[in-house]
């Protein structure tokens, strides 16, 4: 092959170069002499200067990538700790053990490849600085019990803006506390504690539960006595101004009469209580006719 053949198919080779293709699943940046002339390539084929004057970088942006911030799952099977990267300090001055895992993944090409040396240090700085400010306001209870789902979104927000502000091209996609744990020295005491609430939650949720019993039947209970004493009082208010309106009647016919209605009255009663009672009738001599005791009545004088 003649030296003009060589350099032609060099030259095809060379012009070659300017077509590229991008996958689906990645983007890539060009850039020229260095600079950045298209940060953001979406798949396809494409035409650039031929190398070295391009250069074509390509990323799986679509990829998630990890990271745990305070050791490694590993770290733990194997009795390695590093207290400095998994101790934090909570708002009430007590230490716990955290490991956090990261997802993230490419947001802005250029940036993730030119704006920032070492992406994974500052995703690892980022969210360990958001949670250390989020676990400083919060209690060690809160953290270990009911603000873990808060803490995440917080943390994940938070370290969202100040990667935004680097400008390191990343997309926080989750942030999940792993594990929550207090120092091996404090462990049984705050289990302990944690027994403690635990039985103080079943004996509050037993009382509720007795009172709730107890206190719709004392209330029914009240309401009848309520009820019982208000039909009794009504009972013996109508009692008495019947009574009342009788006495008043009779007192204004006795007025109207009184020598008749006297003695009609005296003879009305004598007739209710006369019955009722056993007599001997003595004359005025005082003779007793013990004939007229019947057999079996015991004497009585009236």
């Amino acid at each position: 092959m003649s030296r003009r053949g060589i350099v032609a198919g060099v030259a095809i080779v060379w012009l070659a170069s300017s077509v590229y293709i991008v996958p689906a699943d990645q983007q890539a940046v060009e850039t020229r002499f260095g600079a950045v002339v298209s940060p953001r390539v979406m798949p396809g084929i494409h035409i650039s200067l031929p190398w070295p004057i391009d250069r074509v970088y390509r990323l799986k942006v679509q990829q998630l990538q990890r990271l745990v911030v305070g050791g490694e799952i590993s770290d733990g099977v194997l009795g390695r700790t590093e207290p400095r990267a998994s101790q934090f300090l909570t708002g009430d001055q007590n230490i716990i053990h955290m490991r956090v895992a990261v997802q993230y993944s490419v947001g802005v090409p250029a940036d993730y490849l030119f704006r920032t040396d070492g992406v994974a240090r500052a995703v690892g700085a980022a969210v360990e600085s958001a949670l250390a400010e989020r676990i400083s306001s919060r209690t060690v209870d809160a953290v270990l019990t009911t603000e873990k789902a808060a803490i995440q979104e917080e943390v994940r927000a938070s370290a969202q803006k100040l990667l935004n502000d680097y400008r390191a091209g990343v997309i926080l996609s989750t942030v999940n506390l792993e594990t929550v744990t207090p120092p091996p020295e404090a462990a049984e005491a705050f289990r302990d504690v944690a027994s403690a609430r635990a039985d103080s939650s079943r004996i509050v949720n037993q009382s509720m539960g007795y009172a709730n019993d107890v206190i719709p039947k004392a209330r029914g209970e009240a309401q009848q006595l309520l009820e019982a004493g208000q039909g009794y009082k009504l009972k013996k208010v109508n009692e008495a101004q019947g009574d009342a309106a009788r006495f008043t009647q009779v007192a204004a016919e006795y007025s109207r009469a009184a020598d008749v209605n006297g003695r009609r009255i005296y003879l009305e009663t004598m007739e209710q209580v006369l019955p009722r009672v056993k007599k001997l009738i003595v004359d005025k001599n005082g003779n007793l006719d013990l004939t007229i005791i019947r057999k079996g009545d015991s004497p009585a004088a009236k």
